[in-house]
């Protein structure tokens, strides 16, 4: 089953109902998806446990929700040949989607989850996750890269969106993007005259890397909305 049907059409395509049983089943006050009884034909996802007259008919799904700090020199990607490869150095991420790809000489936060529409949700630009990053470069930033970052750059034929700079030092500042584009804040700062020396990603939508150390991660818990909070 795909993410929303009706229930009716989850009874009648998954649980061998006729139309007219599935409807009896809606109006008998015996349809219950996770605990609430149902007397409308509401939408009903993968993940709810639903059950009629006391018989579970699909078992609520546990998702597995990880913060894990990606080091230096590790590969998002699942492609077990190669070398460095997330899924070659930490098997048991094998899995998990991840949201949002750090490249090989970055750093930081990565969310890794079996809930691939959270992963969803959380990377594609559409939705706009807030993601923070630290970034030092080579040399001494100028009084114009604040205000060039934040009205948008043209890389790759095409300018970036708006997004917030915080200078912290000489040379690093801080950037909030909500969207991520292939090595993007690296090609903004090599538009500018920049090459970054060093890249972290320090928050995710509401989650932060906090003072884990590389190569540590952590479960946290997602509510029904899927507004995150740390357990």
């Amino acid at each position: 089953m795909s993410f929303r049907k009706k229930i009716k059409y989850f009874l009648v395509h998954h649980s061998g109902f006729t139309n007219e049983q599935a409807q009896k089943a809606i109006d008998s006050e015996k349809l219950i998806v996770n605990d609430v009884v149902i007397s409308e034909n509401v939408f009903v996802n993968v993940e709810d446990e639903i059950v009629f007259d006391k018989k579970m008919l699909q078992q609520k799904i546990k998702h597995k929700y990880i913060l894990f700090y990606k080091p230096k020199g590790i590969e998002t990607t699942h492609n077990k040949k190669i070398e460095n490869s997330l899924v070659n150095k930490f098997p048991e991420f094998e899995s998990l989607f991840f949201a949002g790809r750090l490249d090989k000489d970055s750093e930081g936060l990565l969310f890794l989850t079996t809930d691939g529409k959270l992963a969803n949700n959380l990377a594609h630009p559409i939705f706009k996750k807030e993601k923070e990053y630290i970034v030092q470069v080579n040399k001494k930033i100028d009084k114009t890269l604040k205000s060039q970052m934040e009205t948008g750059v043209v890389i790759m034929g095409n300018k970036t969106a708006p997004c917030l700079i915080e200078i912290i030092e000489n040379n690093t500042f801080k950037i909030t993007l909500t969207e991520g584009k292939n090595r993007q804040i690296r090609r903004m700062c090599y538009k500018l005259g920049y090459e970054v020396v060093f890249l972290k990603r320090t928050k995710i939508a509401d989650w932060k890397i906090g003072n884990m150390k590389a190569g540590e991660w952590r479960e946290v818990e997602v509510i029904a909305s899927h507004l995150p909070f740390v357990s």
